[in-house]
């Protein structure tokens, strides 16, 4: 977000896992702790702040990059504040690196990327009156008025929007870019995307009088609580992906490439402030009530009921006001801003390292209520995990009607202790999500008992089982009529065999009909059955199945291990157990020790391997595919010997060409491009710039090419070099 107003908090809740009993471990110091000290702080202490630091920069990265937060704002804010405690103590502890320092996560691969003019920053955050009035003495202080005079305590208050923060660039009145904030220097360009929202104006109306000839327009990109109910309607009716919140829902559409996906999301932007100007001829904005002005005549949309609030006193009635009528908002909000409405004042305070000393945000409480939890049932996602949903009695959470809640996990019900039967505090996390917050204990029933979590799955009765270091369980049955559908259509896709013209729509009619309850069913499919369909001709459904043919006799050995969709098991490891092992059956004979001879292979993909194996419902599906013919046998072993047959390669630094295409060339060579140092590492091949694994790789003893050997080992190979190869 910008520097005159709040990012979304940077741990929205949606689902908790393993981070919410973490966030949960007890302070070392509390929030109102001692001065600074000069002395280095004890070793609890210190290891206590890394593990802050560390799950700090993991929460912002899963929600601000990742869209897919584990923790809720609350829990969030404990670990943030109790950082910020500790680095005030001792200040050593603080650096360019702590997560007090920052805002934003890291950007997302597949968009391009630019920097910031000026940097967008966050907001620091109060959860109270007391809050509120010492952060207004914090700006008084660092205020001077010799200099500048009384502080003049005007505030412009407007809501605080729960979505995605936006520049938008316009060049002499005309947008010519778009950035999300990124990491707050550098954001990501989603210009295309942006042109679609109906709210962005492509050009400036005269109606604000002369435009500046550069304005940067900053403001958050949301969706509207009834849009939001439509658009997860119609996902859900399709059979696609729903969205956990608005928040989620925004950010996901933006980064969307596709735009004609974008084009159904409803999305509007909401303006609040500015990045750089250049006002040319054009008279600066002098306060921020002004600014809003202007950028509503410009055509913006902004956010609703705000106001000029004068003196410390009026910003407390609105934030309450606010925190009153939160849910008559169009979309969703967690708080209330306030901000300096002298722009020139704005400008003397200046930035903190993170956030502006010349605004702050109110945040609010999530919304709570209790009711008495009927049942607690187990759902199998898509993915074979295992999720505790809550039945609860009908209660009102903020205007909305909740009767069921998601309980997370099963470590989550036992860190809880939820039991059948107990009153329990509902909230609805992020406003959207409803989630248990634990029992009420003095009114849990004398015989109410602990929550034992199921080990076979309820769809299809196999066994589940729980990964080392995860907290889901999981179903691992190819043929689970509650990830079937899944399964198969991963199967098909390009990620898998890659059969043409086989896609989700047409697995999901199979899958519905009955006519295919496993992947190897599809390889019983006549032109009969299909011709049942409708849009189902005889020229497609020839097309059809000449297109399983295709990939029943072409398949590799590695691409049908991708295809079956064993968990950890890509495209690379794929590949390496292609090149060691014969068929499936040598694979499922291979022992836990002979997995993790191979590179790349841990003990947590190699337990997951053994898993799927060992699976019975699994076997039958292999022996099903034996049966129609789909039975790979990999050609590694009766290739002809090179000097790179079989042999891990790595690539490291700045190459002579692209790092895609000399992996392709490995490849090609027979080699196994992995992706880390270690002991069974064959070669290292550097360029310029080359880091810490050429260092590792030299202690090891691995040797090490550059580009000259690599394309000495190619032509060794008989793999063609290009011409190029050698030119930067």
């Amino acid at each position: 977000m910008t520097a005159d107003h709040p990012a979304p908090d940077p741990a929205h809740p949606t689902s908790r896992k393993t981070g919410a009993t973490r966030a949960t471990a007890q302070a070392v110091l509390p929030l109102d702790g001692p001065e600074a000290e000069v002395t280095a702080p004890p070793e609890p202490v210190l290891r206590r702040a890394r593990f802050l630091a560390a799950e700090l920069a993991r929460h912002n990265y899963l929600y601000h990059t990742l869209d897919a937060p584990e923790i809720s704002d609350d829990a969030y804010d404990a670990l943030y504040n109790e950082l910020a405690v500790l680095e005030r103590r001792w200040p050593m502890l603080a650096g360019e690196q702590s997560p007090t320092a920052k805002v934003g996560g890291r950007l997302l691969e597949g968009l391009a990327k630019e920097r910031h003019r000026q940097r967008m920053y966050g907001l620091d955050n109060v959860f109270s009156v007391s809050g509120w009035r010492e952060f207004t003495e914090r700006m008084r202080r660092a205020w001077d008025e010799r200099l500048n005079g009384p502080i003049p305590l005007v505030f412009w208050c407007d809501p605080k929007l729960d979505g995605l923060a936006v520049e938008l660039v316009y060049e002499h009145g005309e947008l010519r870019k778009a950035l999300t904030r990124g990491d707050g220097e550098t954001g990501e360009l989603v210009t295309e995307a942006v042109r679609t929202m109906d709210s962005v104006p492509r050009v400036l109306e005269a109606g604000g009088g002369a435009f500046p000839d550069l304005l940067e327009v900053r403001g958050e990109a949301v969706m509207f609580r009834e849009d939001f109910a439509r658009l997860n309607a119609r996902q859900e009716a399709l059979g696609l992906k729903t969205f956990a919140n608005p928040r989620n829902a925004a950010a996901g559409s933006l980064r969307q490439l596709d735009l004609s996906v974008m084009e159904t999301r409803p999305l509007r932007f909401l303006a609040y402030s500015l990045g750089a100007v250049d006002w040319g001829n054009c008279a600066p904005s002098l306060t921020q009530g002004e600014l809003m002005a202007r950028l509503t005549a410009w055509g913006f949309l902004t956010p609703p009921d705000g106001r000029l609030c004068a003196g410390v006193e009026q910003v407390e009635a609105y934030a309450e006001w606010v925190r009153a009528n939160r849910t008559g908002f169009p979309m969703e909000i967690d708080g209330a801003v306030a901000k300096l409405d002298d722009l020139e004042a704005q400008e003397v305070l200046g930035f903190t390292a993170r956030a502006p000393r010349f605004a702050v945000a109110f945040k609010f409480p999530a919304i709570q209520a209790q009711t008495v939890l009927d049942a607690i049932e187990i759902q199998v996602g898509r993915t074979g995990a295992l999720t505790p949903v809550a039945v609860l009695q009908p209660v009102a959470v903020g205007g909305v009607m909740v009767s069921r809640a998601t309980l997370h996990n099963e470590d989550e019900i036992h860190a809880r202790d939820v039991r059948v039967g107990d009153t329990v505090i509902v909230q609805r996390a992020g406003d959207v999500i409803p989630e248990v917050v634990g029992p009420v204990l003095e009114k849990r029933p004398p015989d109410a008992l602990p929550f034992r979590f199921p080990h076979a799955c309820p769809a299809c009765g196999e066994p589940v089982h729980r990964e080392p270091g995860e907290a889901a369980w999981r179903c691992d049955n190819l043929a689970c009529p509650a990830r079937r559908l899944r399964a198969i259509t991963h199967f098909v896709s390009k990620a898998g065999l890659d059969i043409q013209g086989v896609g989700e729509k047409w697995v999901e009619q199979l899958v519905t009909a009955g006519r295919v309850q496993s992947p190897a069913d599809l390889f019983t499919l006549r032109e009969e059955d299909l011709l049942g369909f409708e849009r189902m001709g005889e020229t497609l459904a020839r097309k059809f199945l000449a297109a399983l043919e295709t990939a029943r006799s072409t398949a590799t050995l590695a691409r049908l291990l991708c295809a079956l969709g064993i968990r950890h098991v890509g495209e690379q490891t794929a590949r390496l157990l292609a090149a060691r092992f014969r068929d499936l059956d040598e694979l499922a004979a291979a022992s836990t020790e002979t997995l993790l001879e191979l590179p790349d292979i841990g003990p947590e993909v190699a337990a997951s391997i053994r898993y799927f194996f060992a699976t019975p419902a699994n076997r039958v599906v292999l022996e099903h595919l034996r049966a129609r013919g789909l039975w790979p046998v990999s050609s590694g072993a009766d290739a002809q010997a090179t000097p790179l047959s079989g042999k891990t390669i790595l690539f490291t630094g700045t190459l002579p060409l692209p790092r895609a295409r000399a992996q392709a060339l490995a490849e090609a060579a027979g080699a196994i491009p992995v992706g880390g140092v270690s002991r069974k590492l064959d070669y290292l091949v550097a360029g310029e710039k080359p880091g810490s694994k050429l260092d590792k790789a030299r202690a090891l003893g691995i040797p090490i090419l550059d580009g000259e050997g690599f394309r000495r080992l190619l032509a060794g190979a008989g793999v063609e070099v290009p011409s190029d190869f050698l030119q930067k």
